[in-house]
């Protein structure tokens, strides 16, 4: 059964792409959502620093939108733009961390920060403030605050992502350990799920704001800062923040388990 998301025309490219690999067929597709590249770096330049070049990134998502081209199947029902966004995406964060362009060091600041709002947090049950985390790791607000904007690369991928393989399964990022079917597995999930949405009601409400706009309204970031009145990099540093918090809660849940 050939997927009803697509129409006609569109199934008539894609068919014979895949079949005999047309050029025709295969420039119509490229046209068709070389737009999707184009969003999807958008969004991710606005959270890099300035020493990583936009080229670079469109030329990984690029990279990305012909994977998809590969694999999609297109016997299932399932949107064509839903599927490339994830490949996209993969290909850019896959590219940019084998190019390992966040320094070492910058690295271990992030395991720190992340490791003091774990602690603090959960110690406190609260949102603790960038005061209280400057001060338990005995640096300023300034320096906190500049990792937090240096290291946004490692916040973008989200604790649950949704992806898909090359036969389109749903798949996850899980941060529990692959014992699939044990009870032990489906109790730390359920603890996870339990945590995370916690966490996330505890934010600071621009924190919490921020993660609402940006994967439930999938605003982009420069929108969000409108809605919020701030800067671009601003809505970064909060976004960034916001996601290093959830992901302590999750530390702190396999820590204690």
């Amino acid at each position: 059964m050939l997927n009803n998301k697509l129409s006609k025309e569109e199934l008539y490219y894609w068919e014979n792409w895949q079949k005999q690999r047309d050029p025709q067929a295969g420039e119509y597709l490229v046209e068709r959502y070389l737009p999707l590249v184009d969003f999807v770096v958008q969004r991710f330049m606005i959270s890099l620093p300035r020493t990583v070049e936009k080229d670079d990134i469109r030329s990984l998502a690029y990279e990305g939108l012909l994977d998809a081209f590969d694999k999609f199947n297109i016997e299932r029902d399932l949107m064509f733009e839903t599927y490339a966004s994830w490949r996209i995406k993969g290909a850019i964060i896959d590219g940019l961390r084998h190019s390992d362009w966040l320094p070492r060091s910058v690295r271990e600041k992030v395991k720190k920060i992340e490791k003091a709002y774990a602690v603090l947090e959960q110690k406190n049950n609260y949102s603790v403030t960038d005061e209280e985390v400057s001060e338990y790791l005995g640096i300023t607000k300034v320096e906190l605050n500049k990792t937090v904007s240096e290291a946004a690369l490692s916040t973008m991928t989200s604790i649950d992502e949704t992806t898909y393989d090359e036969h389109n399964q749903v798949g996850k990022y899980n941060m529990v350990n692959d014992n699939s079917g044990s009870p032990e597995r489906y109790l730390t999930e359920q603890m996870t799920k339990e945590s995370l949405s916690k966490a996330i009601e505890r934010l600071p409400e621009k924190e919490k704001i921020t993660i609402s706009l940006c994967y439930f309204e999938e605003l982009k970031l420069t929108e969000i800062a409108e809605v919020l009145n701030v800067s671009v990099s601003r809505v970064s540093q909060l976004h960034s923040k916001a996601m290093l918090r959830l992901r302590a809660s999750v530390l702190s849940i396999h820590e204690n388990y």
